[in-house]
């Protein structure tokens, strides 16, 4: 008995771990990584912008663009460390230096969001040597809905650092993940439909199968409640040879036309030899 009980324990613990690993497979747990970005003001709408970018955490994404003869690559993760520098959001390598520049923070960070889109922005990175007033790098991630990629190559638009203040780095990513999931509602017509449907299913299918297994019927009989429906299809058709299909009638007479074409002229009969002589 005690056997058996262990390999009932043991039946039940594999069980177990096979749902957990066809659960975490199928995306039921999921890790909240959006929870290791911080906002600049704390609130339920940025927080619900943040938990639409769920499908991109854990993934370093790259651009790389050419200024002159200098070179810059720029690495961004969603609220985790980009190029595993600690708290960094996005990061800028450059040809002629070995230590990257930190553009922007994932522990200062704003989100706005539309119905396809989202404006991601890290704040309070490295401050520039000579530009923008030596104010701190910001980073501006705009990401869109593009149902043709999960997620997409991410690219430099611009480095605007020609202001006295506010001046921010903007890049572009396109994923699918931005893109709004319409809920498919069936209408009432729509179910009144397959209902319809379904029951004459069960109509053909099971009047077939009784016509053929108990009364033994045979042929075009097999089609339940043939002779029925025979007559309904004569009928049917008389109705529209009567209401659709021409016939010639003979129109009344108040409404015969007058015959235009002069009529022959008869011979005229002559009795002259009804005479007596």
């Amino acid at each position: 008995m005690k056997v058996v009980n262990g390999h009932g324990g043991g039946s039940f613990l594999v069980w177990t771990l096979v749902v957990q690993l066809v659960l975490c497979g199928s995306g039921v747990y999921t890790t909240d990584s959006t929870k290791s970005c911080t906002l600049l003001k704390e609130s339920d709408s940025e927080r619900k912008v943040l938990n639409r970018l769920e499908p991109l955490a854990h993934k370093n994404f790259t651009a790389e663009t050419k200024i002159g003869t200098e070179s810059y690559r720029y690495v961004f993760q969603l609220c985790g460390d980009a190029g595993g520098v600690p708290g960094a959001g996005v990061i800028q390598y450059e040809s002629k230096k070995t230590k990257p520049t930190v553009i922007g923070m994932y522990n200062a960070t704003q989100a706005i969001g539309g119905s396809d889109w989202v404006m991601l922005i890290y704040t309070n990175g490295d401050s520039y040597d000579a530009h923008c007033s030596k104010e701190t790098r910001k980073a501006m991630i705009m990401i869109s809905c593009n149902k043709k990629v999960d997620m997409g190559q991410m690219n430099v638009v611009v480095e605007d650092r020609e202001r006295g203040q506010d001046c921010f780095y903007l890049f572009e990513l396109d994923s699918s993940a931005m893109c709004e999931v319409l809920d498919s509602r069936i209408s009432a017509g729509s179910i009144i439909l397959i209902i319809g449907f379904c029951l004459l299913a069960v109509y053909l299918i099971g009047g077939f199968l009784y016509q053929r297994l108990i009364v033994g019927a045979k042929g075009m009989e097999q089609f339940p409640n043939y002779a029925f429906w025979v007559e309904v299809g004569n009928l049917t058709a008389d109705g529209c040879d009567f209401v659709c299909r021409s016939q010639n009638r003979e129109d009344a007479r108040a409404y015969r036309g007058v015959a235009t074409e002069p009529k022959e002229e008869e011979p005229e009969e002559r009795d002259d030899h009804l005479l007596p002589m």
